[in-house]
């Protein structure tokens, strides 16, 4: 029920948690006090509001919580509902109550007072006869928060010394680690809800081992990470590598050094890749930049990690923990399985722990056993308290109310065990504890969150130092809460005594190089959520701003974090600026997903502010990013793509900006293209080069050439789509242009103005420039390196392929593709590479299941919903079922591509269809040969029409040999002799070779 009061004036709000919570009318002067007092009092809590509205308008109003069940409030003379009527104490208690309480006073009870301690200045009202209750009833009059704040100081009985309950699933991970130990590593994945003991079982572990000499490794997910790639990894290096504050470059790069020294990693190439993972600036003069690109990097990283890894394990094997791995951002879970891939071959127990909602992207393999921690039964929840009491029986009552309550969760057990010894109703004995009076007159926490935070509101100064560190986050160091705190430093610091004495928090280090980490997660939250809403937004601003002034290589390697800060500071400008930047930065590292993620959050947050030309020009940046983001994991013609860029075409054109409409269309008009729309397409082509024209920027230009060559390619303007690449060709210059990949379209522009370009040519009739041209464009995807560029460019290499009729490079391109599009993590892309695969081994006489992969990969190319080159790979499909036999088969896929070519304008392999028809014709009937000459007569024309000279001699050489077998070879030598002789190249290729042996045979 926490965060629910927000503002309600004159609306009826209800929220489930613990019980139901409804407020009729609660006024905005009154929001902090009501949010305190809902936080600090889950368990019991009735309050009465006497109000008047701006308008003199009398409202009175109750609220109250029932232990555990239900919250309900209404406003008085106001019929409630069968559903909002609650029988109980509470809520006959807080109606009474509101007899007690003046126009605009909020007054509560007894229980409510206990909770609350001295969060507020309160006023009593002294005890009141009330009807309904045999005892005067004491209330308090909520004058505002208090300025002064109590101490107490919390008493610590025990610690938790054993596991408890989990003799069989400790017994799993020994034998594990036995055979880890021996050579064959094992992976065991811990799963279970939060408080169950994942954590409490591997530190069982690693106690029982220590005496073994094993190296225990620790990485720990964040929740405020998630979209940050490799967050656990570059933690952990940075503790390993025992890097100070005060450590310049130098010495920082000295500790690498001599870290890895002692490990067969070629230095020169592993301390570039670590120090650009640890955003540690490099001296030129002693190692070479990285000439790679960034995926090409990341790969290499994470291969560099696990190396390191393994050889460690091979000296002394490893336990290593995963904490949390539902929080894992996509490139750590990337690395973990290449890890644990890898792990049979040394010395290694990985332990992997895990919510519940986790589900694992790894296949299961023989070395790997999950595990599910289930809740403790009675007996085992009873051993539990024992032990937290050092061994001091409990009073039955407290016992039955803690297992109750906790439901066999072992930290729910633990925590709820010492908030109550903690409090000051029990009585401690030589072998016991005894209550000093009966169970029903005090209170007892009901949840966890109330355990946690009345342990915290014993000492105030303890609660604002967890609070504080819980918007840090799960971690922190003592600087930067020293930096944010108002506390004095000694103050600060016995604080945090405190919390660690209390098991709340783990420290590592003394003060002023500790750090910091919160027990499990919920206790971190249950801070955090204790914090007024203003007062958190503002630690949260104190943080950002700390960052930007003291930790610029923060700011620099995790802009995400700055973005989060800002976020819940409530600051929209900066934070959407910080996601924006996070977004762009994960992109040129090739990490596509978490990308997505943080552009994502950049959005939410916007949708809070109002609209205004700020707005709006983060916005179009916003989508546009998001737009480009979105091809290599989703495809080109993914709707959320179009969404993207139609949004921010919207948006920019109302603001104005000419460079922002400028992306938005060169993206719409992409999606466009690939959905099949290429009428539309073709228009905002020529749209854009217009647009450019205005702007005169080089990159503007390249980029409106970019969307004409690859739409005319196939619209049938083979001179206009060969102007287009050649013009893209002269003005592409590979340093200033590359960065264009992450703005317009996911791919380099360089490689793409000589692959379509290819494809225009082989039209044209230029077969061998073509294919030339062909290669280049892929020998500068691999050269830059950069992923989704190579998978472009291997789909143009493959239907170059087709198009030659070359079914044995067809093949070998389809394998590289899907081989490169998994590894890469393209899924969009798998299909076309089954295409080629599939297609090539039919040409290769495996028909059955070669074209069985063709039309499943054209199947996953539109269910993704490309059709762009479709038509072509149908025509294909159809061409390859009449040679086999297929006429019935080969004509419905004719009929498909054809229907699909005419509604979206692909002229490019229009006269394909044309010419298997008139196949289809012959293959039926031999009397079919005016039908078939006529189908023939329609592929040469359009072939000649659009100046597709390679397809028109494929129809004029079927034509020319029906005329030949008909006695009609002078007509026959008198179309194909000129065809032919027009031809200066290419005279190796299939269609010319059938070409000569048929004139060959007419002379």
């Amino acid at each position: 029920v926490a965060g629910v009061v927000a503002r309600f004036e004159g609306h009826v709000a209800k929220f489930l948690g613990d019980g139901v919570l409804a407020f009729f009318g609660w006024p905005r002067a009154y929001e902090d006090q009501a949010e305190r007092a809902v936080r600090s009092g889950l368990a019991a809590v009735e309050a009465v509001a006497s109000l008047k509205t701006e308008d003199g308008q009398a409202l009175e109003a109750r609220v109250g919580i029932a232990t555990g069940r239900v919250v309900i409030g209404d406003i008085v003379g106001e019929a409630a509902t069968e559903a909002d009527a609650v029988a109980g104490e509470t809520p006959n208690l807080a109606a009474r109550l509101q007899g007690v309480a003046a126009p605009g006073q909020v007054v509560i009870g007894a229980t409510t007072r206990l909770l609350i301690g001295k969060t507020f200045d309160l006023k009593d009202l002294g005890a009141h006869e009330l009807k309904g209750f045999a005892e005067p009833v004491a209330a308090w009059h909520v004058v505002g928060v208090s300025g002064a704040v109590s101490r107490f100081e919390a008493a610590h009985t025990g610690v938790l010394t054993q596991l408890v309950g989990r003799e069989h699933e400790l017994g799993l991970l020994r034998r594990a680690w036995e055979q880890s130990r021996a050579g064959i590593g094992q992976v065991v994945l811990v799963s279970g809800e939060p408080g169950i003991g994942k954590s409490r079982l591997a530190d069982a572990l690693d106690t029982g081992l220590k005496a073994e000499g094993c190296t225990r490794i620790t990485l720990g997910c964040s929740p405020y990470h998630t979209n940050s790639a490799l967050y656990p990894v570059i933690v952990h290096l940075e503790r390993v590598l025992d890097w100070q504050d005060e450590d310049n470059a130098e010495v920082k790069l000295a500790k690498l050094e001599g870290a890895l020294h002692n490990f067969s990693l070629a230095l020169d190439e592993a301390i570039p890749l670590f120090a650009s993972l640890l955003s540690l600036p490099l001296a030129e003069d002693r190692y070479q930049p990285l000439n790679i690109t960034p995926q090409q990097q990341k790969q290499q990283t994470l291969d560099a990690i696990v190396a390191w890894l393994l050889e460690e394990a091979e000296r002394q094997p490893v336990l290593q923990v995963w904490e949390d791995l539902h929080w894992a951002d996509p490139s750590t879970l990337e690395l973990l399985a290449l890890e644990i891939e890898q792990a049979p071959t040394a010395p290694i127990l990985n332990v992997l722990t895990f919510r519940p909602e986790f589900a694992p992207p790894w296949p299961q393999r023989s070395h790997m056993t999950p595990l599910t921690l289930n809740r403790l039964e009675r007996p085992e929840v009873e051993a539990l308290i024992t032990q937290q009491a050092d061994g001091k029986a409990l009073p039955s009552e407290v016992v039955e109310h803690i297992v109750n309550k906790t439901d066999g969760v072992p930290l729910y057990v633990e925590e709820l065990t010492k908030a109550i010894l903690e409090a000051d109703f029990l009585r401690k004995r030589d072998r016991s504890y005894e209550l000093t009076g009966p169970l029903s007159g005090v209170t007892i926490p009901a949840t966890l969150q109330d355990s946690l935070m009345a342990r915290l509101d014993r000492l105030p100064t303890i609660r604002e130092v967890a609070q504080l560190g819980a918007v840090l986050g799960r971690e922190f160091t003592y600087e930067m809460l020293r930096a944010i705190a108002s506390l004095e430093e000694t103050t600060l610091q016995e604080g945090l005594g405190r919390l660690v004495d209390s098991e709340l928090l783990y420290q590592r280090g003394r003060p002023p190089r500790a750090k910091y980490i919160f027990k499990h997660a919920l206790v971190q939250d249950a801070a955090y959520q204790s914090l007024l809403k203003r007062t958190r937004q503002h630690y949260h601003e104190q943080v950002a701003e700390l960052l930007q002034s003291r930790f610029p290589e923060i700011v620099e390697s995790q802009p995400e974090l700055v973005g989060h800060h800002y976020t819940e500071g409530g600051l929209a400008e900066p934070a959407i600026d910080y996601w924006l930047k996070a977004g762009r930065r994960a992109m040129q590292r090739s990490a596509n997903v978490e990308a997505e993620g943080h552009l994502r959050k950049g959005l939410t947050v916007l949708d809070g502010m109002p609209q205004t030309a700020e707005r709006r020009r983060r916005e179009i940046a916003l989508q546009n990013t998001l737009g480009v983001c979105l091809m290599p994991t989703r495809g080109f013609g993914d709707a959320d793509v179009d969404e993207a860029f139609s949004r921010a075409a919207v948006v920019s054109e109302e603001q104005g900006d000419s460079r922002g409409q400028f992306v938005a269309l060169r993206g719409k008009g992409q999606y466009q293209m690939i959905s099949g729309d290429l009428r539309t397409a073709r228009e905002q082509a020529c749209r854009i080069l217009v647009l450019a024209d205005e702007l005169d920027d080089p990159g503007i230009r390249l980029e409106a050439h970019h969307l004409g060559w690859s739409t005319f390619s196939f619209t049938g303007d083979y001179e206009a789509a060969r102007k287009h690449s050649e013009t893209g060709i002269a003005l592409y210059e590979r340093e200033r242009d590359h960065p264009l990949t992450y703005i317009y379209s996911g791919h380099d522009p360089g490689m793409c103005c000589r692959s379509f370009g290819s494809l225009s040519l082989w039209q044209l009739g230029y077969t061998d420039q073509a294919l030339a041209l062909c290669y280049d464009g892929e020998a500068l995807a691999k050269d830059l390196a950069h992923p989704f560029t190579v998978t472009i460019a291997l789909w143009a290499t493959g239907l170059m392929n087709v198009l030659r009729r070359d079914a044995g490079a067809t093949h070998e391109t389809g394998e590289e593709m899907i081989a490169y599009c998994s590894e890469k993590g393209f899924p969009p892309f798998i299909p076309m590479g089954k295409i080629f695969r599939g297609g090539a081994l039919a040409e290769l006489g495996e028909a059955a299941g070669g074209i069985a992969e063709l039309r499943e990969g054209i199947a996953g190319v539109r269910a993704r919903g490309t059709e762009y080159t479709v038509p072509a790979f149908f025509a294909w499909l159809s061409d390859l079922c009449v040679r086999c036999g297929q006429l019935d088969e080969g004509l419905a896929a004719l009929q498909e591509g054809l229907a699909m070519s005419e509604a979206n304008a692909d002229q490019f392999s229009l006269p394909e269809f044309h010419r298997i028809e008139g196949a289809v014709h012959l293959a039926r009937s031999a009397d079919a040969k005016a039908e078939a000459e006529a189908c023939f007569q329609r592929a040469i024309e359009i072939a000649r029409g659009n100046t597709a000279r390679t397809l028109e001699l494929r129809a004029a050489t079927r034509l020319a040999r029906l005329w030949g077998e008909s006695n009609r070879r002078a007509e026959a030598h008198e179309l194909l002799a000129p065809l032919y002789g027009w031809f200066t190249e290419g005279f190796d290729t299939p269609d010319l070779q059938d070409a000569k042996a048929l004139l060959d045979e007419l002379s």
